[in-house]
């Protein structure tokens, strides 16, 4: 919920990326972000950002469909600090301009900032020194897999990366399994794109065969697809996934 604005002090404005991002062939932004949002991001002259390039291509897009409040070489773009201490300190100054009475935009690389994405230190911070924060409506890949899947959408846990290395891989997916078949949890998982064909590739190794498994690949592309089977028929025709293209992975014991 947000809180309500003090007299004088900016709001930290939670501004939804679309999906598309990174797509060679980007769609129209209005089929992905609802108008007020877009018009909402274009009247913002100061931005937390995790990339100051990315960010720019996105406000390039925003300025097709409403005008932008300052040339875009005028906004002020500030990234997310590649690591933050226990205290969050170092992010005291990306809150300054808020102090000063000026709204933020905060901007991950696709879907809702502060969601499987940096922003939520962000946002306590913001909290702890009384900073109002308005969340924007906007879609989020995990949700629309989830909503997509048939999986159990009543309870779920969103567990990140699994771990890289072999072994540690297969012991937490199958720590994961476990804990789905006793409590009926769909478990969701992501991956680097580059990483795509080693995690499917584990799941269906150490998966039970009747574990429901879904696979939503680039959600929100013009490419992107859904696909829910079960462990034994996914290992009878494997999916081709590439390692350009994002991809979300779900799954829930039988």
């Amino acid at each position: 919920m947000t809180r309500a604005r003090k007299v004088g002090i900016g709001t930290l404005v939670l501004v939804p990326n679309a999906l598309d991002f990174g797509s060679p062939a980007p769609g129209d932004l209005g089929a992905q972000l609802p108008l007020a949002v877009i018009q909402r991001a274009a009247a913002l002259e100061h931005w937390v950002v995790e990339n100051a390039k990315t960010a720019r291509v996105f406000l390039k897009r925003v300025a097709l469909v409403a005008p932008l409040a300052a040339p875009l070489q005028a906004l002020h773009i500030a990234e997310f600090p590649r690591s933050t201490g226990a205290g969050g300190a170092e992010l005291l100054p990306l809150l300054q301009p808020a102090q000063a009475g000026n709204d933020i935009g905060v901007l991950s690389e696709a879907g809702l900032a502060a969601v499987a994405d940096p922003g939520a230190a962000l946002v306590a911070r913001a909290h702890a020194l009384g900073i109002a924060v308005d969340p924007l409506p906007g879609a989020s890949s995990l949700l629309l897999a989830l909503a997509a899947s048939g999986l159990n959408g009543q309870q779920f846990a969103f567990v990140g990366y699994l771990p890289v290395v072999d072994d540690a891989r297969a012991a937490r997916i199958r720590e994961l399994d476990l804990q789905s078949k006793r409590s009926g949890q769909t478990q969701i998982a992501i991956e680097t794109p580059y990483r795509n064909a080693a995690l499917i590739g584990a799941l269906l190794k150490h998966l039970a065969p009747p574990t429901r498994l879904s696979v939503a690949c680039a959600i929100g592309w013009p490419e992107g697809w859904c696909r829910t089977r079960s462990v034994s028929q996914w290992r009878q025709a494997p999916p081709t996934l590439s390692d350009r293209l994002p991809a979300v992975y779900l799954f829930q014991a039988g």
